[in-house]
């Protein structure tokens, strides 16, 4: 067993960051080549990573994706753009564009990979028509501090998109659409990864007056009309959504690390939610009771959870 605790908790972390590492993941969830082109689009901030992965299955494949300042990485003719996150800017509204220029046009025999992980969302900013961009920032700020869960905040993000809740699929048709994406939320609901780009969004004309509400008078005026005007229906798709990397698979990784250092692990689950300084408190609580009384575990003995900001 590895006898200082340090070391070890930062073993465990790395085994679950390396679970999630598109250089070990991505080449085992790619589709058949097409007879047709191949087109690679994406957004989030593993999405240079993964496009990287792609170059090394598929050499030829062209395409452009989107991740934050600073999380860009070397690739052929994948052309990768940096923006802002949790707040967009000019440059993701650009790459947004240019992901859906790069999608339109494509026949039936074409495949559009569609690389998606956390922070997709932000990235891939492209206003309905109506909005601007200022009006999407402050809808963004807005929700950052009223704090509400990513589900309320993505309901949100797609009804005031051009592209996300499926727009950009339905904007690649008849091409095929594969997903493959990294989960960085609680019950890995592909709607909430990114606010589900690729996938059918069923919300997409429910009331979202209550929302409304909640944001309050600073809400921009063309953002509150669309929010409590339901557009109309978007028409159905068949979506290939393929999950390569999940918080439990994470947590699990950690977990047989554990195992193998004669710790035994308890995981609590992928479904924590909230500021990490107060997560962490519920941690240190955990502890110090298995210290002290054994419960709900006894020392010597890790608990491994994963939880995501709001």
């Amino acid at each position: 067993m590895t006898r200082d605790p340090k070391d070890l908790l930062l073993r465990l972390f790395r085994a679950a960051v390396d679970s999630a590492d598109p250089g070990k993941t991505v080449a085992r969830h790619l589709p058949e080549r097409p007879s047709g082109r191949v087109v690679v689009v994406g957004a989030g901030k593993s999405a240079a990573a993964m496009a990287r992965a792609v170059e090394a299955e598929w050499p030829d494949v062209t395409g452009v994706v989107v991740t934050r300042y600073g999380h860009a990485v070397p690739t052929r003719s994948i052309e990768v753009i940096e923006a802002s996150h949790p707040v967009p800017d000019q440059a993701g509204a650009n790459a947004a564009q240019r992901i859906l220029a790069a999608v339109r046009g494509l026949g039936p025999d074409d495949l559009v990979l569609a690389l998606i992980s956390g922070g997709g969302s932000a990235l891939m900013t492209a206003p309905r028509p109506g909005l601007t961009l200022d009006d999407k920032m402050q809808v963004n700020r807005l929700l950052l501090a009223s704090g509400p869960p990513i589900g309320v905040m993505n309901r949100v993000r797609r009804r005031l998109s051009a592209v996300k809740g499926g727009r950009l699929a339905i904007a690649a048709a008849p091409a095929r659409v594969v997903t493959l994406a990294i989960s960085d939320v609680p019950g890995d609901d592909p709607l909430a990864i990114a606010s589900g780009p690729t996938v059918h969004d069923p919300d997409a004309t429910a009331d979202l007056s209550d929302i409304v509400r909640m944001l309050g008078p600073a809400l921009p005026e063309a953002a509150r009309r669309l929010l409590m005007m339901p557009p109309d229906p978007l028409p159905p798709f068949t979506a290939d959504y393929r999950l390569i990397s999940t918080p439990l698979i994470a947590l699990e990784a950690a977990a047989r690390m554990a195992r193998a250092e004669g710790i035994t692990p308890l995981i609590l689950g992928d479904a924590i939610e909230g500021e990490a300084s107060t997560a962490g408190q519920v941690m240190a609580g955990i502890a110090r009771s298995a210290a002290l009384h054994g419960l709900p575990v006894k020392a010597r003995q890790c608990c491994c959870r994963a939880a995501r900001p709001p």
